[in-house]
């Protein structure tokens, strides 16, 4: 499956101001692609920049401020450094000068909480190497994670560093693991229903609609792609009996009614639910629906940024299909991309997740994880328009049957 940059594996650099964070950027991409100063603090926000790694693939590097910041702007950018630990699938802290204390431990405890590989650099070794002593303090205090000496200056260490990068990205963040996989075989056909509408991208395809499609070339299979107004003729016409029909969340009660009940039926949204979000957590989450009171908040996370229209399904159809099945008066809040909240996660009663096909895994997981923490139900947004649409039980089963729960 092709992969967009924020589908790559992201890789954060962290350290003090000046031990050499962006010159490692620069050394591994082999361009000067973030500014080197001797004044601490160049770096002030997150900078991205892709990069292709011999026998493995693209990942995001992302070159942070300096850990050591001061001053009120200077926390801002802590704050902004310690936000992208979520987002990140490796972290790589640089040290330097045979220097250790508070700030790497943080970095570190941070790591830890929020489930992330690191590894540790020890960067600028050609003007003052690491001691036998450094290296022994660096493994009681951090845990034995693996060290490479580096200078990116004299190009030393960049071979090992590679390495170590490779061997240490959880392969869940790489893996391309099949969307359907488990459901069609050689030769089966998967019927997508994908309507055209406001929200539909002019010329082309919403994202998880393709990922879809090539899923199922990649598994040998056919996928029929038709708009829901041509689904009874064609299934008329044709007598064709789909082994699995896939349709857009926002008609899946027109797609309920016109599949045949012995077909299973899913959305892109659910597909996508369960190869990237915390499926078990959906389901067992959604089914709170049902429960929501008058007052209650209704968080909607919603991780691409797009011009809104009157058919958006964050903004005004999934509230609106909430508010009509719980007959509650309920308030929402949508956040968009991977902000911050604007408030704490214990004011909302329902969380709900859209598909996320344009972020990572990892990504997902820590937006979801303080829900979690806090007994919070999650869903996502095709299973909530399911569950909303009587057709919940039947929108997951195909999973179910498969044996993924």
């Amino acid at each position: 499956m092709a992969k967009g940059k924020e589908l790559k594996p992201h890789i954060g650099i962290y350290g003090r101001r000046n031990n050499g964070k962006s010159s490692l950027i620069n050394m591994l991409t082999g361009q000067n692609v973030a500014i080197i100063s001797e004044h601490p603090g160049t770096t002030t926000d997150p900078v991205k920049k892709s990069l292709e790694i011999l026998d493995f693939g693209p990942v995001v590097l992302i070159d942070t401020a300096g850990i050591d910041d001061s001053g009120d702007l200077g926390m801002l950018r802590i704050e902004k450094t310690l936000e992208t630990i979520k987002h990140v699938d490796l972290g790589i802290l640089v040290l330097a000068g045979n220097q250790i204390d508070s700030f790497e431990t943080m970095l570190v405890e941070s790591f830890r909480r929020t489930n992330t590989s690191f590894i540790v650099v020890y960067s600028k070794q050609d003007l003052e190497p690491m001691t036998p002593a450094f290296r022994n303090t660096v493994e009681e205090l951090l845990g034995n994670p693996t060290i490479v000496e580096v200078s990116a200056t004299q190009g030393i260490g960049l071979v090992e560093l590679t390495e170590a990068i490779k061997v240490s990205i959880p392969e869940l963040s790489y893996q391309s693991p099949t969307l359907l996989g488990d459901l069609v075989g050689e030769g089966d056909i998967v019927l997508l229903i994908t309507p055209i509408d406001t929200e539909a991208p002019v010329g082309r395809l919403i994202l998880p609609q393709v990922q879809v499609i090539r899923d199922v070339l990649d598994n040998s299979a056919v996928s029929i792609v038709l708009k829901e107004t041509e689904v009874e003729s064609f299934l008329l016409k044709t007598g064709i009996k789909p082994v699995l029909a896939v349709t857009d969340s926002q008609i899946f009660a027109k797609a309920n009614v016109l599949i045949p009940t012995d077909v299973p039926l899913t959305s892109f949204s659910i597909l996508l639910a369960r190869l990237k979000g915390d499926f078990e957590e959906y389901i067992k989450g959604t089914p709170r629906i049902a429960n929501l009171k008058d007052g209650d908040r209704v968080l909607i996370l919603e991780s691409c940024t797009h011009h809104i229209s009157c058919d958006d399904i964050g903004r005004y159809k999934i509230p609106k299909w909430l508010s009509e099945f719980t007959g509650k008066k309920l308030e929402f809040e949508v956040v968009t991309g991977l902000d911050k909240l604007p408030r704490d996660i214990g004011e909302y009663a329902i969380v709900v997740q859209c598909g996320g096909c344009v972020i990572t895994r990892k990504q997902i997981h820590n937006r979801l994880k303080p829900a979690i923490d806090a007994g919070i139900p999650v869903t996502n947004y095709g299973m909530t328009i399911a569950y909303t649409n009587g057709i919940f039980e039947r929108a997951v089963k195909p999973f179910i049957k498969s044996k993924i729960l």
